[in-house]
């Protein structure tokens, strides 16, 4: 049994962005180069060893929703889409991605997923409580997705 799950993105965005941030959301997406400095997720620690079998933390920077081929273990086809609405009433930038993600990244996909958020156009966020919603995840093994939700600035994963 696999620790993997479907995230499912579907997010309208606001006209917030720099040129540097669209840069870096693209990469992020699998849809562009790295760029030459990350600003929305910065670190992205791996262990290795060192010439004496030593641990040593190195910076291995990946993109967090940019696969684009076939899913190992959720079915279907993985991928993320960014383009500009023509009309932009809805929001300046439509966002899908559906992606595979293991426990081990939720954090650091956590970060792009709440800076994504703060971006949301409001008919995503509901007034009562505040909450963000982003899309969807599912356990693997599970049918029934759950919401994706960022609340008080922070995503709120499946337990």
């Amino acid at each position: 049994m696999a620790d993997i799950f479907e995230l499912t993105l579907t997010l309208d965005l606001l006209d917030r962005f720099s040129e540097e941030e669209l840069t870096e959301l693209r990469w992020h997406l699998g849809l562009g180069p790295e760029p030459d400095t990350l600003r929305i997720v910065t670190n992205f620690p791996f262990v290795v060893e060192d010439e004496h079998g030593e641990p040593v933390v190195e910076d291995h920077p990946e993109p967090l929703l940019g696969r684009h081929d076939e899913a190992d273990k959720t079915g279907g086809v993985l991928m993320s889409a960014l383009i500009r609405r023509q009309d932009t009433r809805s929001g300046a930038w439509a966002l899908t991605s559906r992606q595979e993600i293991h426990p081990d990244d939720f954090e650091r996909t956590g970060e792009l997923l709440s800076w994504l958020a703060a971006k949301a156009v409001d008919a995503h966020r509901r007034f009562d409580d505040g909450d963000v919603h982003l899309g969807w995840i599912r356990f693997c093994e599970e049918i029934q997705p759950e919401p994706l939700v960022v609340r008080d600035g922070a995503v709120v994963w499946p337990s």
